[in-house]
């Protein structure tokens, strides 16, 4: 008894075989983790240095520089770029896919330490790192708001309470918080009461650092107490400030409050927070990594009634943006695509097959497939992501297919009076060796997704594995229980009753009807076909050079763009723009977003080191309420954006997907670096104008600032020296008053606060106050600054860039409406070469644009490497070198279809597109091997020649053939037409599909026997050198199975 015999004869066993395998697949179901996509993020890891006031040229120099030197020699280190502001510094750290990110951090925190020899002795701050990517959207924004709190006492709020706890959260990787800062006392300088009372800056600074102290006092003890010894010696407010004695003049006391106004304030006054047009301030939560966004903000909201309780009443805590209601209702389309998908196959088979009973068993197996394919996920740790819902969506028509090769196998036995246990038996045996050449020809068009490495590779890896697990679940449960179902389900032949009585009978019967109809114009028109082989033939050619030419002129993307309705935007200002100029752009800008129709919530943050830049966010109002798309509504607060001045606001929309380290402004990045700065400035500019002017390019802007204007010291160092003035103490001096300098330090309970000092406002509002700054000399005179140096204007750089140890300039873009990612990248290397950039000047994409650039020269490797392990697997299984170049014929006019598919549709071949294609692979072959096997078999078995028997294999073979390449179809048609949420990234895979089945249907089943024909009359004259004489016949290998 061969195997499928078994089954057959144990009715009970076969049964709890299924139902074991129902049951694994649901309890996976039940465990598996939900995410956008599969986990393909490269460990990254942020390091950020702070020196207050220093120039972005000195954080370069002094900062970056070393730390770069160190940390670039960490082994799997795979990108590595800076960024240094105005007292602060950014490196981006990205590593290998394999790298562990917490043994990459441990290298980080190493080379942390070794490097800190050589930075500056006196840093207020250490270098810091975290295990997140700057450049990945947050996952959630939250806003503190409060009708009577002000924003200092907000602030405090959110970073010694809120922000303390979420960064605790599995997950998390940072919590920014944004649009204010920590209180602080502040102290004013009155530059001219300086002067008059011949007071240096330093003296004051002194002063206050000695009276605001926090030491260990000691201890009084003896033999039967102890005393802690402890005094008044912290100043906690501005009013135990003010009274401060700094000298006395003529026997009066000089107090601080004569010389400066002391007040409560904040630490920072340059920082603005807005939420819907008011005052707020923002938390903004990324996570690490590696972690699952739907289980970390999961945790975060768990634990939000508990901080809301925790801060004061007065102060509302709500959260603004949040990724995850996008990512649950696209997983929700996508499973009622799934749902949809099942129900139209079922209704195919019913269709087709005319009878209840019969339809029932290929239904049952559809089901049983696609559950019990959730256990080996589980097994294998994937998640409930889009790819691998939509390839179990795609897998519902053809997880059908074995079952349906089987049922209407033994059903052409019982149609012929074999009874239904017999008919089983042997039908079973005749295509069990099909059933297997079909699944596992099909699993092998996988392998080289599985094998892959790169970021394309991994995240097909998960939707492979999908594929390949449903398509062997579906063998199991067709060689098992299909055979079983069909000798117990259904009834002999009655020739008595061949009329259906039911009107529900003849409802099905009407399909059968329409199917013999087709099948008898099939075999008229095939039979016309085999009278024109040349034709056909010809027509096969031409298919083949279509691909070539079409895949030329089809545009190119990498991924579909999604609409998850939240928008992440970045404001460029003038670099010579104020503070106070800035937050009227950045007031302005919200305004204009809040004025949308289409907007829910818009916020947005600006200040801090970024002088000229600023943040802003925008959830959409769900899909159903609003009438454009994330594009559109881009496109029109674009036009919108036009009447602000000065400044610009660059939106895309927030991607389940992003690559790269870099933050720009834009969403596509591309990179020029240099040897010589200069150089490089000044073709950047060149660059970045030329590529302002292309039709292919959007939101074109450069990082590269260096027109701040600039006060430049020039020191007379001889004069300096003569008065006594050394250029640190003249560092020192315009540090204290111009730099918001942290003095001293207030120690509580809960946090530290800061004593600022800086010169009153009155006497930082233009260049020319410098002169009436003062230096104390060695000699103990006051010196006027305008005695030592000379002020000129002058240019300075807000931002330096590196890229690997290098200087580097990043031009930024969007694409406008219908430009694909090929076009603009086509573009753009045209401009390049017609600019003329001398070889000094590289250029490179970066980031999302980068993957995209490899995955263009990896997607025919991978096309090819499909095509030849199928062809090597058939090969085996076939034990010929002709049949499966016969079974491979089909795929060029399935190329065609996919195509054509998609300029009708105004679609890109993108990643989706091309898993559709390494999809059709395996699918069209099909229909050939149901026709090469059952001709092979009627040659052997009935002594038909090649022309007898290929023609009887179309047409016994038509009906499986069509219900299975229909099964194919709208099990892919709920993807094609989905404008759910997400649905933009599904409708290219079924569209790809929908058109390739189509015109594979169409013409394979001609193209296909003409190539058998061929290659047969092939094999008889040049046999002896392409095949071997076989040991096992084929068809007793197909009965052991």
């Amino acid at each position: 008894m061969n195997l499928t015999g078994v089954f057959i004869a144990r009715p009970i066993a076969t049964t709890l075989l299924t139902a074991a395998i129902t049951l694994a697949g649901w309890v996976g179901f039940t465990l598996m983790p939900i995410a956008p996509l599969p986990q393909i993020d490269f460990p990254a890891i942020n390091v950020q240095v702070a020196l207050p006031g220093a120039s972005p040229e000195t954080m370069a120099a002094i900062m970056v520089t070393p730390l770069e030197r160190t940390v670039g020699r960490i082994a799997g280190l795979t990108e590595m770029t800076s960024s240094s502001a105005t007292g602060m510094a950014s490196l981006s750290l990205l590593f290998d896919l394999d790298r562990d990110i917490n043994g990459a951090a441990r290298d980080v925190m190493a080379a942390l330490d070794a490097a800190r020899s050589l930075l500056p002795p006196a840093l207020p701050f250490n270098p810091v790192y975290r295990k997140i990517n700057p450049a990945d959207a947050p996952i959630l924004v939250m806003t503190m708001t409060s009708p009577t709190k002000p924003p200092g006492e907000i602030y405090d709020a959110a970073s010694t309470i809120v922000a303390q706890r979420l960064s605790q959260v599995d997950g998390v990787g940072q919590v920014l918080v944004g649009g204010g800062s920590l209180p602080a006392v502040r102290v004013e300088l009155n530059a001219p009461a300086l002067q008059s009372y011949g007071l240096s800056v330093e003296n004051i600074r002194t002063a206050i650092s000695n009276n605001n102290v926090n030491i260990p006092k000691g201890i009084i003890e003896n033999t039967e107490n102890r005393w802690q010894v402890d005094d008044n010696d912290q100043a906690k407010t501005a009013k135990e400030y003010r009274p401060l004695v700094l000298a006395y003049r003529h026997g009066n006391p000089i107090r601080l409050q004569d010389i400066a106004e002391v007040e409560d304030s904040v630490q920072d006054l340059r920082t603005l927070g807005l939420a819907n047009g008011q005052r707020a301030i923002l938390l903004i939560v990324s996570r690490q990594p590696s972690a699952n966004i739907i289980e970390t903000v999961d945790r975060i909201r768990a634990i939000l009634p508990r901080l809301q309780a925790s801060i004061p009443t007065s102060i509302d805590l709500k959260v603004v943006m949040d990724r995850t209601p996008s990512i649950r209702a696209s997983l929700h389309d996508v499973e009622r695509s799934l749902v949809i998908a099942t129900v139209l196959v079922i209704l195919v088979v019913f269709l087709f097959l005319g009878e209840v009973r019969a339809a029932l068993i290929p239904s049952i197996a559809i089901p049983v497939s696609l559950i019990g394919t959730f256990g080996i996920l589980y097994l294998g740790h994937y998640s409930l992501d889009n790819l691998s819902l939509m390839a179990l969506t795609v897998a519902t028509g053809f997880v059908v297919d074995d079952a349906i090769v089987m049922l209407e196998n033994i059903t052409r036995h019982i149609e012929r009076g074999l009874p239904p246990l017999q008919a089983a038996l042997i039908g079973a045996r005749e295509v069990a060796f099909t059933v297997v050449s079909m699944s596992v020809s099909l699993v092998a068009v996988f392998i080289p997704l599985l094998l892959m490495g790169g970021m394309v590779g991994r995240m097909f890896r998960e939707f492979a594995v999908v594929l390949s697990a449903a398509v062997l679940v579906s063998l199991v449960v067709s060689l098992t229980t299909t055979p079983m179902l069909c000798g117990r389900w259904l009834r002999p032949v009655d020739p008595q009753h061949q009329i259906p009585s039911s009107a529900w009978q003849r409802r099905l019967h009407w399909g059968v009807r329409l199917f013999e109809r087709l099948e008898n114009g099939y075999q008229r028109t095939l039979d016309t076909a085999l009278h024109h082989k040349r034709l056909v033939l010809f027509l096969l050619f031409l298919t083949i050079g279509l691909n070539f030419y079409l895949f030329s002129i089809v545009p190119k993307g990498f991924m579909p763009q999604q609409d998850t309705g939240r928008l992440i935007g970045r404001v460029q200002a003038d670099q010579n723009i104020s503070f106070q100029a800035m937050r009227d752009k950045m007031t302005h800008f919200i305004r204009i977003c809040n004025s949308d129709p289409d907007a829910q919530d818009v916020i947005g943050f600006t200040g801090g080191e970024a002088r000229n830049a600023g943040n802003v966010f925008v959830v959409l109002k769900p899909e159903g309420e609003r009438h454009a798309t994330s594009d559109e509504v881009i496109a029109r607060l674009r036009t919108r954006f036009k009447a602000v001045t000065g400044a610009s606001l660059y939106f895309q929309p927030i991607q389940d997907l992003r690559f790269g380290g870099r933050v720009g402004n834009a969403q596509y990045q591309y990179t020029l670096q240099g040897n010589h700065l200069e150089e490089l400035r000044t073709w950047s500019r060149r660059i970045r104008i030329a590529l302002a002017k292309l039709p292919e390019l959007a939101d074109v802007n450069s990082d590269q600032q260096e027109l701040g204007l600039e006060s430049w010291l020039e020191i007379d160092r001889d004069t300096a020296a003569r008065l006594g003035v050394d250029p640190r103490s003249l560092d020192q001096v315009l540090n204290d008053l111009y730099g918001q300098r942290i003095i001293s330090t207030i120690f509580n309970p809960l946090n530290q606060y800061r004593v600022v000092m800086e010169a009153a406002p009155p006497y930082w509002q233009s260049p020319s106050m410098l002169e009436q700054t003062y230096i104390y000399g060695t000699h103990g005179d006051m010196v006027p600054l305008a005695a030592v140096v000379k002020i000129r204007p002058g240019n300075d750089s807000l931002t330096v860039n590196h890229q690997g140890q290098f200087p580097a300039t990043t031009i930024t873009f969007n694409l406008p409406p219908g430009v694909s990612l090929g076009q603009a990248t086509d573009a753009i290397h045209r401009t390049f070469k017609q600019l003329g950039v001398p070889p000094s000047i590289q250029g490179s994409f970066e980031g999302t644009a980068k993957v995209f650039k490899d995955s263009l020269s990896s997607e025919p490797l991978l096309i090819l490497g499909a095509l030849v392990v199928v062809y090597i697997v058939l090969g085996i299984l076939y034990e010929s070198l002709i049949h499966p170049l016969t079974i491979l014929s089909t795929l060029p006019s399935a190329g065609v279809g996919v195509v054509v598919a998609l300029l009708i549709t105004g679609q890109e071949f993108n990643l989706m597109t091309l898993i559709g294609i390494i999809l059709l692979i395996g699918i069209v072959k099909k229909n050939a091997i149901l026709m090469i096997d059952f001709a092979l078999q009627a040659e052997r078995s009935e002594g038909l020649s090649p022309e007898e028997a290929i023609l009887k294999a179309c047409v016994k073979r038509f009906r499986p053939i069509l219900m299975t390449t229909l099964a194919a179809m709208f099990g892919a048609l709920p993807l094609a037409l989905d404008w759910g949420s997400g649905g933009e990234l599904r409708r290219p895979l079924g569209i790809a599909i929908l058109g390739g089945l189509a015109l594979s249907q169409l013409l394979t089943l001609y193209t296909t026997p003409v190539v058998y024909l061929y290659l047969d009359r092939f094999r008889q004259r040049w046999g002896k050198r392409f095949t071997w004489k076989r040991i096992i016949p084929a068809n007793s290998i197909a009965s052991d199975v």
